[in-house]
Parts: structure tokens; sequence; C-alpha cells
């Protein structure tokens, strides 16, 4: 006898994987002149997705990912709630997601969610329309992957191009390749193969459903804005932030982690004044807790990107804007 297949809750929100081009060979106008398919009309064009799980389709939206924010998070988190809540005999959730925003949503919800359930945000580099889209193999390796056991309890994942991503790690690093989302310092957590799904590693941090925020009752979060290191950079665009009333500022400061002098006057004044600043780098690698951050009550941001340190510090300042227990989230999670 075969095996029931898993039942997975697919929740749409647009993005390339559902886009369709003027043409197959159109890979380029697509988001601006093409159309985006609702989540049930995505997975009939790849009707294989239905030979590995029963299909629960849910639009949640047709938009590029340039479009989602802060609270579209938060109604995608409650809608996974809710569906869990619901329906029981759901195995797992698939996200079909624009690549822009994918890996900022994806760790959102790793911090946030409560359901025991695997999340699987997956994306595309190519429209579904064109000419060799990788939108097919993607959803069904997703699929495979929110309907295994051994995805549970290793957070939410992103899944492209074959392999297996933890939220919290992974990053685009290209426009347009395949290979565009990487783990650059860790690695991919497994790979999807023609055999079956293959973890290799989990992760550490703390991650979904046991975070501190898994239980929060999140509805507005707090403006934190981020500010780019370049050579010659004046303090002009974080006395902005400061006046446009950001409660915090990330600082994607040069490697390993450090502002133009006029950059750091202002940041220090604005953390003087109470905004939370957290320095993290424009490259890749941790930023550790030396003392100049120490003495001057600035938050070493660790290995996260700028932003995907704006989403913990927007969701830590929820609950505090203590320096040490900001300085805390950052190590834990």
């Amino acid at each position: 006898m075969t095996a029931p297949l898993p039942r997975i809750a697919v929740i749409g929100t647009g993005g390339t994987i559902s886009s369709l081009g003027a043409s197959s060979l159109d890979v380029l106008d697509y988001p601006d002149f093409g159309q985006k398919l609702t989540c049930e009309a995505l997975l009939d064009r790849f009707p294989e997705t239905r030979r590995v799980a029963e299909l629960m389709p849910v639009t949640f939206r047709q938009v590029g990912s340039t479009e989602i924010g802060p609270k579209d998070w938060v109604e995608i988190r409650a809608l996974i709630h809710r569906i869990a809540h619901d329906e029981p005999a759901v195995d797992g959730f698939v996200i079909p997601h624009g690549t822009a925003t994918l890996e900022e949503t994806a760790f959102f919800l790793n911090l946030t969610l409560a359901c025991a359930q695997p999340v699987v945000l997956v994306g595309a580099q190519r429209p579904a329309s064109a000419l060799g889209t990788d939108a097919g193999m993607n959803l069904v390796n997703s699929l495979r992957v929110a309907g295994s056991p051994e995805a549970r309890g290793n957070g939410v994942l992103v899944v492209l191009n074959d392999e297996i991503h933890a939220a919290r790690d992974v990053v685009k690093t290209s426009t347009y390749r395949l290979q565009t989302f990487r783990s650059v310092d860790f690695g991919a957590l497994g790979h999807v193969d023609g055999d079956g799904v293959h973890f290799y590693r989990t992760p550490l941090r703390a991650h979904m459903p046991t975070t501190r925020f898994a239980r929060m009752d999140l509805t507005l979060l707090p403006r934190v804005d981020i500010v780019y290191s370049y050579a010659g950079a004046d303090g002009a665009l974080v006395d902005a932030a400061v006046a446009a009333g950001a409660r915090g500022i990330v600082s994607a400061g040069f490697a390993p982690g450090s502002p133009t002098p006029e950059q750091r006057a202002a940041l220090e004044r604005a953390a003087r004044s109470g905004v939370a600043v957290v320095q993290c780098s424009r490259a890749s690698g941790r930023v550790a807790p030396r003392r100049r951050l120490r003495e001057t009550g600035i938050i070493a941001g660790e290995d996260l990107s700028p932003q995907k340190a704006r989403i913990l510090l927007m969701l830590t300042l929820c609950t505090t804007s203590e320096f040490g227990a900001i300085q805390e989230a950052f190590r834990s999670h």
C-alpha cells in the first residue's frame, strides 16, 4: 500500500514564480508588463505538484515581493496560525513568494510563528511561462520538504535550486542566476534529490515555534531604518531617520562593522537620544560586541544581514529598549 500524500497548505503571494510574460523568452519585462497567476492557477500549471502532496491552495496576494512588507508579514503569520488551528490535518505550509524580499518574510516568520508544522518559502528566478523556468521543480521540491517529517524542528525553510536553506542564514546574492539563494557563511541545510529530501545539518539559533516572539500579539511594528555606509558618507541619513521617528537604526557599515566618522558621530548621537542602534556589516560575516560598540551603547549585529537585523530589532523593540536585552536577543537569535 502507498502512503497517503501529505496535506500542504499553499499560500500564494505572487512573485516571479507565479508570473506569465509576453513570451517564453520574456525573462526581463514580465514584472512590469506581465500577469500573475492565482495560487490555484499556478498549481494547475504544474500538475506534478499533485503527485507529491494533497494541495490546499490559498491566494493571499498576487504582487511582486517589493510590495510585501511588515503589514503583510503580520497578516501571513495570522493566516498560518488560523489554518493550523482550523485544519489540524495540515502537515505543512508552502509560500510561493517573490525573491526580492523572500528572505525577509522568511526570517520574520522564523521568529514569530507558533505552529509546529514545517513552513517553506519558495520562489523562482524565471517566470512560470519562461523557457527553462525553475518554477515547477522549485514548487515540487518545496512541497516535498514541507511534507517531510525531517523538516520539523528546523524553523522556517527556503527551498530553491534543489537546496534547503535556513531562513536565518539565506540571502539573495544574484539578480538573475538560478543559484542566487546562498547561506554564505554556513551553507545549505540539505538538498532535494530525485530520491527524496536529505538534511545534513540543523540550525541552532532560536527559531519557530519556541522563540520569545512566537506567542506575542503583533499588530503594529516600530519603525526601524537601515543606513548604508559608503566612502565619504555623512550623517544626514542617520539624522533623517531620527527625525522621521525611527525607534531603531541599523548601520550597514564597512566590514567588520564600522561606519564613516561622520556616520559614527550621528549614530552615537542617536543612541544617546534613546534610539536603538545596531551595527552590521554591508559584507557577510560577524560583527562582534567589541569595546567601542559597548562603550557607545551600540548593539553588535552578529552575523545577521542588515535587512534581517532590522526585523529582529523591530520585534525586540516591541518588548524592550534596554541595551543589554537587545544585545542578548542578537546573540541568541
